[in-house]
């Protein structure tokens, strides 16, 4: 059984991982840390684990981490990079789902987080967490940078364009128009979350820059192995969990009789949680609520030079704790669907 620790077990991605770790066949939940709730059992917080988790929850300095396998962070950015060094030499592999370890550049970090990373040395060996583009190198970490939610819709979304050795849109001129429910803002108390806020309600933010796009880029980048040039646009809409992400791109005219559609097939086949539908297909975010799945469709209208990738997912499962999970089956050698076979959730 593998021994797993998760730092910040009281948010949403914190109780998604516990939903999903509870129910895992090869795991054992050793501690699950909250320095506010010390002492308080997780399920007198979420009743959706009564009889499911019988921890309590513990203060940092408590908790026996270096006696875990495994530690994920699901915590604000900066506490994984303060406590990874210690874990590591301890033999613990760190899986953290905020964005510590995502960017390779300590300066891109700093100017985007607001804040200097502590171990800009761990940066060179952490892998970015992301299962269909870096399976290899995630088998073999000790550390995981977990991709954000909108970065994880568009770089998978994207991927196949980007990955064919040459250029087959025009790659400086990308547009990504994403949706996201209010769930990924975090369990905060902030005005913009409130019901009376964000219900009958839709709008964009971040347009002049979001902390997801020079993650994205960077990503996008390494598929590529060339500059991309990325506009992205997040919007808020009135929904608790989801993603919808509208990915546009110009084709280029030497590849206008290339068939997308077979592209994107091809590219993703024998893949277990990405679903390219059939041509015509609009997948709808509550197609994968409460999933791991994340599904694609390919549209060309009216057979013209502009194709627009439909992309959705859970932001909390495959855009969070879904994909660490997934990472954490790869590094210990089980079945990567171990534990994130559920179906999707309807109505």
């Amino acid at each position: 059984m593998i021994k797993v620790g998760i730092v910040g077990g009281t948010g949403y991605t914190g109780v998604e991982l516990l939903r999903l770790l509870a129910a895992h066949p090869g795991v054992e939940l050793k501690a699950i840390t909250s320095r506010k709730e010390d002492g308080m059992p997780v399920a007198d917080m979420f009743p959706s684990l009564r009889g499911r988790v019988s921890l309590a929850f513990s203060a940092p300095d408590k908790a026996e981490l270096t006696a875990c396998d495994v530690v994920f962070f699901a915590t604000p950015h900066g506490v994984a990079m303060a406590q990874a060094r210690e874990l590591l030499a301890a033999g613990v592999k760190v899986i953290d789902l905020a964005a510590d370890f995502r960017l390779k550049d300590p300066a891109v970090f700093e100017k985007w987080y607001g804040m200097p990373h502590s171990c800009p040395d761990l940066l060179e060996e952490a892998v970015y967490g992301l299962p269909e583009i870096n399976r290899e190198a995630i088998r073999k970490a000790r550390i995981i940078g977990l991709p954000g939610c909108y970065p994880t819709s568009m770089q998978l979304g994207l991927a196949p364009l980007l990955a064919q050795g040459k250029p087959l849109v025009n790659e400086s001129a990308l547009i990504a128009d994403c949706k996201s429910g209010v769930s990924g803002a975090g369990r905060k108390a902030e005005v913009h979350t409130l019901l009376a806020e964000a219900a009958d309600n839709f709008k964009a933010y971040g347009v002049k820059g979001h902390r997801h796009l020079p993650e994205t880029t960077q990503g996008l980048q390494a598929i590529a192995g060339r500059r991309i040039g990325l506009t992205f646009v997040p919007h808020l809409v009135p929904m608790i969990r989801g993603i919808h992400s509208t990915l546009y791109a110009t084709i280029l005219p030497e590849a206008l009789d290339v068939d997308f559609q077979k592209l994107y097939e091809d590219h993703f086949r024998g893949e277990r949680f990405v679903d390219v539908m059939p041509p015509g297909s609009h997948p709808e975010t509550r197609s994968v609520r409460a999933s791991n799945q994340l599904r694609i469709a390919v549209h060309r209208p009216e057979g013209g030079n502009l194709l627009v990738i439909l992309v959705v997912e859970d932001n909390l499962v495959k855009g969070a704790a879904g994909q660490g999970v997934q990472c954490m089956n790869i590094m210990f050698g089980l079945e990567e669907s171990t534990g994130l076979n559920m179906v999707p959730v309807s109505p």
